[in-house]
């Protein structure tokens, strides 16, 4: 009598969702997810909205940091990259969204490729300072860049937000459209993530996190695939870069700086490296926190009245209170405290 869970079949094995309880979680999430804008208000939408381009900015990260092992402080500036790339061309071209957003993406790929030439003789933290360099540089390069017609800010005319001439306002206002928009494009960038690690550049992309010099004398060329990690993980920081511009419609350095890169470094720690449904999670977490310590605030104005001058102060000690946690208690974020609730019910009554 087997005890245990066995692969029968070849299609089995080379399924990403093998057995039928990870099916039915993905079909009651699609489910979910399809339902939701509909009864959900303008204010909700904008949650989820911020939360599909934070996962999709934060799963570009741990390409590059969970599955390479390369660590970066600079995603900030590629989704800036992104953000104005897609915003110059709206503005000064008339270019729409759907256009924009593509050529953002390869262009801050192209950018993220460059700024890892480094990375072919730097590692761990002197590695860490270059990536930090490369996000300064490109801030520096965007508030004194107006013989490129950069400038300060950029507003997107609202006639770039149509779908292959569609205007947006067809599929309803604002963040309703956009909510499909970022839905298709999260869904797709999950199943090319999940998938391209199962491919011989992803493998690649593990073996040098794992020991690069072993992985070289295996034979994957580092120099390669150092910067094809580079140029993946910057393509979906571009991506998330040009939605956050057409999904704002008002882009400055200001929402780029190393903040940023911080916020999207502790999305990943906080969810789980080398996860992509951990990236998921972490930036649900990272976006739903600031909004429950604002409605926390609202909720104690009467009783604190000032409390909302520390509101600030709260999301940042709340933030970094919440990634010593989960360094702490749960190194391997969310996704593991998730797989760990799994096990207990999969091992039930033999969970100890």
């Amino acid at each position: 009598m087997q005890s245990g869970t066995f692969h029968t079949t070849y299609a089995s094995d080379v399924s990403l969702r093998p057995y039928w309880p990870q099916r039915i979680r993905i079909v009651l999430v699609l489910v979910l997810a399809l339902i939701f804008p509909w009864f959900a208000d303008r204010y909700w939408l904008n949650l989820a909205n911020t939360i599909a381009i934070a996962a999709i900015g934060a799963i570009g990260l741990n390409i590059l940091v969970g599955y390479t092992g390369q660590i970066s402080i600079g995603h900030g500036g590629f989704l800036a990259v992104g953000a104005y790339i897609a915003g110059l061309m709206a503005v000064h071209l008339g270019t729409p969204m759907w256009l924009t957003i593509p050529v953002a993406s390869f262009f801050t790929a192209a950018v993220g490729a460059f700024f890892g030439l480094p990375s072919l003789r730097l590692k761990g933290l002197y590695l860490a300072i270059a990536t930090l360099a490369s996000q300064e540089i490109i801030i520096w390069l965007l508030t004194h860049g107006k013989l490129l017609g950069i400038g300060e800010s950029l507003t997107l005319p609202r006639a770039s937000n149509n779908l292959f001439g569609l205007p947006m306002e067809w599929l309803g206002n604002n963040d309703f459209a956009f909510y499909w928009v970022c839905l298709i494009l999260l869904i797709g960038t999950v199943i090319f993530v999940s998938n391209l690690f199962r491919t011989r550049a992803g493998r690649a992309f593990v073996a040098i996190r794992d020991q690069d010099i072993a992985a070289q004398v295996i034979g994957v060329d580092l120099f390669r695939y150092k910067l094809l990690a580079f140029a993946t993980s910057s393509f979906f920081a571009g991506l998330a870069g040009a939605l956050t511009a057409h999904y704002r419609g008002v882009i400055s350095w200001e929402r780029f700086t190393i903040d940023t890169s911080i916020l999207y470094l502790a999305m990943i720690i906080i969810g789980g490296l080398g996860s992509v449904s951990g990236s998921i999670y972490g930036a649900a977490f990272m976006t739903l926190l600031p909004a429950l310590l604002s409605n926390l605030a609202r909720a104690l104005s009467d009783v604190v009245p000032n409390i909302n001058s520390y509101l600030p102060y709260m999301q940042q000690g709340a933030f970094g209170l919440a990634i010593i946690l989960f360094l702490i208690f749960e190194p391997e974020g969310i996704v593991k405290m998730w797989r760990n609730v799994k096990d207990y019910f999969r091992l039930w009554p033999f969970s100890y």
